[in-house]
């Protein structure tokens, strides 16, 4: 009888682990690979990983390492949502926060020359200027402000003449970029609608 018992619950048992192929590994802790620490070489934080839905502005970044000197623009970018942009939210001929809210920010570990004007190494806001031929890129000393509130050409450090380049494909959000092209050198775009402007950073 004691026979027949256990190879009824034997049975029984064998049964129950093929109904679970993990069998307890289900319920084990796996160990998790902790997060990768960014050297920030080169981040684009302006690019959205899954669908954007959100109809505001949000906050974004877009970063980059020149050798040993980091670049860093921190800005709130609005979308488009079937408006016009250029000439209607965006005034032609005004200057402009070239972001949303905060004036966007750009801060500099060292030295740099922007399309051969010599900008030092620190935080500053960048304004733009948009013209339906010519745009102007402003760098002013007085980077931390709301909108254009308390702008003043006083302040400015630089100021770029640049051609918008304008059979561009859709991009919703206003969108800050930095592509490197060697060590020393990188693009920073600036891109929103069907329109873009590049400006060239290299380091001093």
């Amino acid at each position: 009888m004691r026979k027949y018992v256990f190879a009824f619950f034997f049975t029984l048992s064998l049964t129950a682990c093929q109904d679970h192929p993990q069998g307890h590994k289900d319920h084990k802790t796996t160990e998790q690979t902790p997060p990768t620490q960014h050297d920030h070489s080169t981040h684009d934080h302006s690019q959205e990983a899954v669908k954007d839905t959100t109809k505001g502005s949000i906050p974004k970044t877009a970063m980059t390492n020149l050798g040993s000197n980091h670049v860093h623009i921190a800005y709130t970018a609005p979308a488009v949502r079937n408006r016009v942009i250029w000439g209607g939210l965006v005034p032609y001929d005004q200057v402009w926060v070239t972001g949303a809210h905060q004036a966007t920010s750009i801060s500099l570990g060292k030295d740099v020359l922007i399309t051969g004007q010599r900008l030092p190494k620190g935080k500053y806001a960048l304004f733009t200027i948009p013209g339906k031929q010519e745009w102007t890129v402003i760098i002013n000393k007085n980077w931390d402000q709301h909108l254009t509130d308390e702008y003043s050409e006083q302040e400015d450090v630089l100021r770029i003449k640049v051609k918008p380049q304008t059979d561009q494909p859709h991009t919703e959000r206003l969108t800050y970029r930095i592509k490197n092209k060697d060590t020393n050198t990188a693009d920073l775009e600036i891109v929103w609608e069907k329109l873009k402007i590049v400006l060239a950073i290299t380091n001093a």
